[in-house]
């Protein structure tokens, strides 16, 4: 998952959230340097990674993909869900997502010393082009895929990708509505696991 997904999946603490925030950020044990809540939120995220690419949901979803994007097709569909869980984000919050979105933002700035140095240059970038509001539109998510493409030097070709999600774009809604539905339920449970591991 993307993102706002890893946000969202988090609960209410807000350490909790950023570590699963910056997860990708932290390699093996490191996790261990951070504060004990985002010890949790990190373990989450990689909880979370691993449930979904595992997924045959998520995967029929890749499986639109693998042809023309091969092993970018996860990275892809990550933030198609991404999209979706904003564009549809009255479903599963009473809280708007901008308000949501700024309230993190926030959050972020107030515990900036704690990131990793990769989420520390990433952070400004992220709320100057608020990018977590912009996943709702397909331009947004066109800028996102644009972004990544520069990353891998034009190699993955994945600011072309929203051909498909528009080609295809009620199957891959479809594929999210139904694994995300499975994924709270498992990112609830597995959370209340690590945090009575962690004792906290």
């Amino acid at each position: 998952m993307n993102f706002l997904a890893h946000i969202y999946l988090s609960g209410e603490n807000k350490l909790i959230t950023i570590g699963n925030f910056v997860g990708d950020g932290v390699r093996g044990n490191t996790y261990k340097n951070y504060p004990r809540e985002m010890q949790i939120g990190i373990q989450l995220h990689r909880e979370i990674d691993t449930f979904t690419d595992a997924h045959p949901i998520f995967r029929r979803s890749t499986k639109r993909l693998h042809k023309p994007y091969s092993h970018y097709s996860g990275v892809i569909v990550d933030i198609f869900y991404d999209h979706f869980l904003a564009k549809n984000w009255k479903v599963y919050s009473d809280i708007s997502l901008s308000d949501y979105v700024q309230d993190f933002y926030k959050s972020l700035n107030e515990n900036f010393d704690s990131l990793p140095p990769r989420f520390k240059r990433l952070t400004p970038l992220m709320i100057e082009g608020n990018w977590l509001l912009s996943y709702a539109t397909i331009d947004g998510i066109q800028l996102v895929l644009n972004g990544m493409n520069r990353r891998t030097k034009g190699l993955s070709k994945m600011n072309q990708a929203t051909k498909e999600l528009k080609m295809h774009y009620d199957a891959f809604e479809n594929d999210f509505t139904e694994f995300f539905t499975e994924l709270m339920d498992f990112s609830t449970r597995k959370r209340i696991e690590i945090e009575k591991l962690l004792s906290v």
